[in-house]
């Protein structure tokens, strides 16, 4: 069974105070400090929300030396203002999961403190469908990111895929739960995530 569940969304920037400053601009929402990823060079800062998943600012780390392989999310190659880039699902069992999709990656196993977790990363760093396709991840044990994040109050209402090959996107990924999903043909891709807040709707892209 491959169905995929929405675990968080990911922004990225040219550093990590930048990015989480577009999150919080965008829904007027407190971010908290997250941590290093030792093994991709890479930092973050997080935001629960009220729906189970959690918001996600990262960038590389200049403090640390750059790792011996491509980072994830392709933020070797990332530029520009800081923007939602990765939708990332979690899989009940990575292995099956990359024998049905075999080419979104190696299973690289990663901890954080008490977390622990595999993802799956392709050696380029870059994922199928212009990276659109979502990272594939598996926790381990029973410690999962939002049990350690205050709930903002904030819920997705709907997560916007737009791809100029989204309908192909969708067939191959099949059932997502978690959220309402919705592919768009479009020339340029896009996510656009919209959230029921304390403060209405926003959007952030």
């Amino acid at each position: 069974m491959n169905t995929l569940l929405l675990d968080h969304l990911a922004v990225s920037g040219t550093d990590r105070d930048t990015a989480r400053a577009h999150i919080e601009e965008a829904l007027g929402l407190p971010m908290q400090t997250g941590g290093e990823h030792a093994k991709f060079a890479t930092h973050n800062h997080l935001m629960g929300m009220g729906c189970g998943l959690y918001l996600e600012a990262i960038s590389i780390d200049p403090n640390v030396p750059n790792p011996a392989r491509a980072r994830w999310f392709n933020l070797d190659n990332f530029s520009g203002a800081p923007r939602l880039t990765n939708w990332i699902c979690a899989v009940p069992d990575m292995s099956a999961a990359l024998a049905h999709w075999q080419d979104v990656g190696d299973a690289i196993s990663l901890e954080r403190g008490e977390l622990r977790w595999q993802m799956a990363v392709p050696k380029s760093g870059i994922l199928p469908f212009d990276g659109f396709f979502p990272p594939l991840i598996q926790w381990h044990g029973a410690l999962h990111p939002k049990q350690m994040l205050a709930s903002t109050g904030a819920s997705l209402k709907q997560l916007t895929v737009a791809h100029p090959q989204a309908l192909d996107l969708a067939e191959t990924l099949g059932d997502i739960t978690g959220a309402e999903i919705r592919f768009e043909i479009a020339d340029t891709p896009a996510l656009i995530a919209e959230f029921n807040t304390p403060h209405g709707v926003r959007t952030l892209t």
